[in-house]
C-alpha cells in the first residue's frame, strides 16, 4: 500500500524548467494539490510516519507560510491534533515573537503568536518543500523561543543538492520525495 500511495505523491509533482529563472529546475505541488487521492496518499504517508516515529508524544502540528498551510492541517487532523500558524511578519494579530532570516535578495521574518503554546510542548513543523533550510531552521529558532521541543520536520519534497537538511542540526528531519 505505501508503494502505490508513494506513486501516486510522485505523479503528482511536476518540473518546470528555467523558472523562476534560467537554471532553476521547479519542483510544482499543483498537481498533488488538484488530485484529492494523490493529496490523500501524501498526508496518509506523512501521518504514517509521524505515529511510527513519535507515537501519541505530538502536541501539535505547525505549518509554514504558505504551502505548509496547505498540508498541516490535514495532517493535523489526520493525527488528532491542533494546527499552529507560522506566519510572514505582520499577519499574525496579538502579540507575536519573530526570528528573521536571510533570503537571496534580502532578510525576511516569521512570527508566532506568544500564547500558541505552552512551554515544553512538543511540535512536528511541516511545509511542502525543503530547499536551503533558512525557513525551516528559523521556524525552529521562533518555536525554541517559546521552549517548545521541535521533535521533528517534514516535508513532501527535499532538494538535497541545497543541503537544507544540514541547517536543521540535530532536528530530525524527513521528506517522502527527494530530488538533486
Amino acid at each position: 500500500m505505501a508503494d502505490s500511495e508513494m506513486q501516486l505523491v510522485a505523479r503528482g509533482i511536476r518540473n518546470f524548467p528555467d523558472f523562476p529563472i534560467p537554471g532553476i529546475l521547479f519542483r510544482d505541488i499543483s498537481p498533488l494539490l488538484k488530485d484529492p487521492d494523490s493529496f490523500r496518499a501524501s498526508i496518509s504517508l506523512l501521518a504514517n510516519h509521524l505515529k511510527k516515529t513519535h507515537g501519541g508524544k505530538i502536541d501539535y502540528i505547525a505549518g509554514l507560510d504558505s504551502r505548509g498551510f496547505l498540508f498541516g492541517p490535514s495532517l493535523a487532523q489526520e493525527l488528532g491534533l491542533g494546527f499552529l500558524l507560522i506566519r510572514k511578519r505582520g499577519k499574525l494579530p496579538g502579540p507575536t515573537v519573530s526570528a528573521s532570516y536571510t533570503l537571496e535578495y534580502g532578510k525576511a521574518e516569521l512570527e508566532i503568536q506568544k500564547d500558541a503554546l505552552k512551554p515544553g510542548q512538543k511540535v512536528v513543523i511541516v511545509d511542502d518543500l525543503l530547499a536551503t533550510g533558512g525557513t525551516m531552521r528559523t521556524a525552529c529558532d521562533l518555536l525554541d523561543q517559546l521552549r517548545a521541543e521541535v521533535l521533528e520536520c517534514v516535508s513532501v519534497v527535499e532538494l538535497t543538492s541545497l543541503k537544507g537538511r544540514e541547517k536543521l542540526g540535530a532536528v530530525p528531519f524527513f521528506s517522502l520525495l527527494q530530488y538533486e
